[in-house]
């Protein structure tokens, strides 16, 4: 008989929310908040953990011009749930109402996190989320500001010291993505993710530059031929082609190779033995099978390559452009560079990058890699053992064609 009675007071009780609940939402149907909050007030006395109930009582409260019970009833709501959307949303709002800036943009910025999908939005709520936005938005920019005057930071590209900090204060506050290494076969522990390398630590860097015009003339020889190039991206049939199908075995971008994936192409070297020269006197990795590569690299008129990590984080990439024409952009994480002819940067391709070139022309750039100046002689040369030790047990001999 006890077991029955309770079973009695949960149904009545249930059918009491229930009944609640109804005339609430026909009051907030009617524009009578008064009357809404009155039946929410019995609903959480009767159920405090129901969050939705929480939250339509902090709007009706908002509605009778109660903010401080407005906030109680949301902070209630975000107890139970604390990445309910639209109870973060409302607090940022009622905090904004009663003049706490900061605390509403740093409540907005949380709501932002949890934002959904736009096409399960109502109007107002996409107006709440465009000013949740603006004012998270000055927030983090005032913020910004007054940090980097705080510590006096000055100029960003003033020194490297000054830049990194410049960016830590960015990822700090959110405005600027985070990014990992992802290399697609092999990950040497403890290697920075480094975008861009400093210059400072490349002293043949000028070096380097000084070449150009050897790398422009001895490419413009090639080209008048075009002979020797092939399409990079060269997948064979059944491989999982991914981002990769649009430039599969494609003439928009093509490499005059001297080294791909540590296989030597004779004829194209002796095509160009200045360039390869240059090249031998760099700190090329040597790895048989997969390393070194050294190529003109040749993106065609409107053609992008898709967004991409590359192989191993043993290496880096080195840029030396030659033929830049206007349009052209490159994307290593965060950062967006323009190619400039003669000025080459050296950057981890085990970070998702991009590049593009909307013009109507050609554009070339002198690709090589090199080894990643934080591994010690001793640790390239381990490297070098292991890659090549796994290949041989799995008799793998590497093709241009086998991977990216």
């Amino acid at each position: 008989m006890a077991k029955e009675g309770q079973a009695e007071e949960a149904r009545s009780r249930s059918s009491e929310i229930d009944a609640l609940k109804s005339a609430a939402a026909l009051a907030i149907r009617s524009g009578k908040p008064s009357i809404a909050v009155q039946n929410l007030r019995r609903v959480v006395a009767l159920d405090n953990q129901d969050a939705s109930a929480w939250l339509n009582l902090a709007a009706s409260l908002r509605a009778v011009s109660e903010p401080a019970a407005a906030i109680d009833a949301v902070n209630s709501a975000i107890a139970l749930n604390p990445r309910h959307f639209l109870a973060l949303l409302l607090k940022g709002s009622l905090e904004e109402q009663q003049g706490e800036r900061h605390k509403a943009a740093r409540t907005y910025g949380a709501a932002l996190t949890q934002l959904p999908p736009d096409d399960r939005m109502d109007e107002p709520t996409r107006r709440a989320v465009i000013k949740a936005r603006s004012v998270h938005h000055a927030y983090t920019t005032e913020l910004q500001s007054f940090v980097l005057q705080e510590v006096g930071l000055g100029d960003p590209s003033a020194n490297s010291e000054a830049r990194k900090v410049s960016l830590f204060v960015d990822a700090i506050l959110g405005k600027r993505r985070i990014f990992r290494q992802q290399p697609t076969a092999f990950e040497f522990p403890g290697l920075p993710a480094i975008e861009f390398y400093e210059r400072s630590e490349f002293a043949w860097l000028s070096t380097l530059e000084a070449a150009t015009p050897v790398f422009q003339r001895e490419l413009a020889k090639v080209m008048a031929h075009d002979e020797g190039f092939e399409p990079y991206v060269a997948y064979p049939d059944g491989a999982p082609l991914d981002q990769w199908q649009d430039l599969n075995r494609s003439r928009r971008w093509t490499a005059f190779h001297f080294y791909h994936y540590g296989r030597r192409y004779p004829a194209n070297c002796g095509r160009c033995p200045e360039t390869v020269a240059l090249l031998a006197q760099l700190p090329q990795p040597q790895v048989a099978g997969r390393m070194p590569a050294a190529m003109f690299s040749v993106l065609r008129a409107n053609t992008r390559i898709p967004p991409h990590t590359g192989v191993a984080n043993v290496r880096l990439v080195v840029h030396l452009p030659l033929v830049v024409p206007p349009g052209c952009g490159f994307r290593v994480g965060n950062e967006t560079r323009e190619w400039k002819v003669g000025e080459a940067w050296v950057f981890d391709d085990t970070i998702e990058h991009e590049a593009w070139n909307d013009s109507d022309e050609d554009r070339v750039v002198l690709i090589f890699d090199i080894w990643n100046p934080r591994l010690s002689a001793s640790e390239r040369s381990m490297i070098a053992e292991v890659m090549s030790a796994m290949d041989r047990f799995n008799e793998v001999s590497l093709s241009p064609e086998s991977q990216l």
